[in-house]
């Protein structure tokens, strides 16, 4: 046990560290649209939201924490070592992407490291597989919403006389997509641990897209007859409150990596005998998330701001708003989504209402491609980590 606590101990620094770095490249997430309309000038704009990531965990449920320290890899995987290399590669990756300007998920980077490191420990065993009734259940909704879709976004695109092939796909993917979180919060299906955590990189994407398109679209019918300066007057205040709030999300949300990897590094220490959460490690990682927000990524802030598309006042709030109902839905229900996903989401969405060409889809690939990489990329760097540095271990 004393030979284990310099190791905890380091264990615990490199947990804040990465709530750290996770606001330097999430920081962009709520600041990107304020900055973007200039409804706060960036320091107001960074001092706000760091304010607002270190009260988010205070506010919400520690069932992220949970899922990031249970529900992953079993406690044969999580040893203090595999945990700290874990937690390693995830703080490269998010600090090599924040350099970079790429707004890559922290969340999955943090998933990918304990799978990597876990099996270097325990096997494939080590994995919490999700069973086959849960598959089978997720697969024959998605396959029902996805029919439902395919059905009315058909028809609907056949009244308007538009390309009804085109109009069945979009419906079918929207609609597999959306059954799912709806099933889940009516709690007609349960869905946790890896396969919510696969299954929402897909889905909170496209959640933002829908969700804010549709809000876009309700509001520049309901102020159509506005005069511009009237709905900036309007908007603005609302956006930054919107901003505000999906800042808080995302602290509750992503601010309890470092809340569930610490406690988990805890139990396996034998520090503790149960995985609770002691309020020290809530309000340390909740400083640690604030501070790196307030130093802020200005790179990816910039690609999101003014990469993705032009975002009206109105606009931003509609992204805001969406993004930010996304992240308080899945943090209630313990779901570490990321928020990277729901927020870049939203900007698409609201950029498409302008038609395909007001979207940057080169931008956007770009994005896409990171987000799918990301959890494979942490997981061979912390398995070949884990290996290197027990190599080292033993050496010495």
């Amino acid at each position: 046990m004393i030979g284990m606590e310099p190791l905890v101990l380091f264990g615990i620094i490199l947990a804040l560290a990465l709530n750290f770095v996770n606001g330097l490249n999430d920081a962009s997430h709520s600041i990107a649209t304020v900055v973007a309309t200039r409804a706060l000038s960036p320091f107001r704009a960074v001092l706000y939201t760091g304010i607002c990531n270190m009260i988010g965990p205070f506010l919400f449920t520690t069932a992220v924490a949970a899922t990031i320290g249970t529900a992953i890899v079993n406690q044969n995987g999580l040893t203090p070592l595999s945990i700290v290399v874990a937690m390693g590669a995830a703080i490269i990756l998010v600090f090599v992407a924040t350099r970079s300007g790429i707004p890559i998920s922290s969340s999955h980077a943090m998933v990918g490291g304990l799978l990597g490191a876990g099996i270097a420990v325990a096997g494939p065993a080590a994995v919490i597989l999700p069973s086959s009734l849960a598959t089978g259940e997720v697969a024959l909704s998605a396959i029902i919403g996805g029919a439902i879709g395919a059905v009315l976004l058909g028809l609907f695109t056949a009244s308007f006389k538009e390309d009804v092939r085109l109009g069945a796909i979009l419906g079918a993917v929207c609609g597999a997509a959306l059954v799912i979180p709806v099933l889940m919060l009516l709690g007609i299906l349960q869905v946790s641990g890896l396969l919510a955590i696969v299954l929402f990189i897909f889905i909170s994407p496209i959640i933002g897209i829908v969700c804010a398109f549709l809000l876009d679209i309700i509001v520049s019918h309901t102020f159509r007859h506005s005069r511009r300066n009237s709905m900036e007057r309007i908007f603005r205040p609302l956006h930054v409150l919107a901003c505000l709030i999906q800042a808080t999300a995302h602290g509750a949300n992503d601010g309890q990596h470092a809340v569930g990897i610490i406690t988990a590094l805890l139990v396996s220490s034998g520090i503790l005998m149960t995985f609770d959460v002691p309020v020290w490690v809530i309000l340390t990682s909740a400083i640690a998330i604030g501070l790196g927000t307030c130093f802020g990524g200005w790179q990816v802030v910039d690609k999101m701001a003014k990469g993705i598309t032009k975002i009206r006042p109105y606009q931003g709030f509609c992204a805001a708003t969406a993004s930010s109902a996304i992240l308080v839905a899945v943090t209630e229900v313990g779901i570490p989504v990321s928020s990277t996903h729901a927020i870049n989401g939203a900007i698409i969405g609201v950029g498409a209402t302008r038609g395909k060409n007001a979207v940057q889809w080169r931008v956007v690939r770009e994005m896409m491609t990171a987000w799918v990489i990301t959890i494979p990329l942490a997981f061979v760097v912390a398995w070949a980590g884990y290996f290197l540095v027990s190599l080292v271990v033993m050496a010495v």
